[in-house]
């Protein structure tokens, strides 16, 4: 096998395990579907987008996070805008603790935020590196693979 399909597969490989291992769902799917040969790097454009947003937004929440008495329509406002940057890119895991927050947000339970918030940051962090490892190898086996669908 060659060079590139050997790099192709191992693609399909990481991707598939993103999927299993519940970092990604069914909205990055239909954000491939969107890209074609007039927008071959459409999904790492939005993924880009995403991080920088959401980065901005984080840091708002580790600031509003440091206030005493915390406050919680603040808190709830970022995050929403969060759950939405990370439903939006299929972000499963990301999405999942925003709506965890969320939930502690609405009952005043600012100890429950802050460990949420943490374990956030680290599949937030964990599906970034994740992701710009995957788009590296895309862009090494270069444009032509993006035909491969799974269903």
């Amino acid at each position: 096998m060659d060079r590139s399909n050997q790099m192709r597969r191992q693609i399909a490989v990481m991707r598939q395990s993103l999927f299993d291992q519940g970092f990604l769902d069914e909205q990055f799917i239909q954000l491939e579907e969107l890209q074609d040969d007039a927008n071959p790097n459409f999904v790492e454009e939005v993924a880009t987008l995403y991080y920088r947003d959401s980065s901005r937004l984080i840091y708002n929440l580790d600031q509003a996070l440091e206030k005493s008495p915390l406050d919680f329509n603040k808190l709830d406002n970022y995050m929403h805008q969060l759950k939405g940057s990370s439903t939006s890119i299929g972000a499963k895991k990301v999405k999942a603790e925003c709506t965890q927050f969320r939930e502690y947000c609405r009952t005043g339970n600012g100890e429950g935020c802050i460990r949420t918030f943490q374990q956030l940051k680290r599949e937030y962090a964990l599906l970034k590196k994740k992701l710009e490892t995957f788009f590296q190898m895309k862009r090494q086996v270069g444009p032509g693979q993006a035909a491969c669908r799974s269903k």
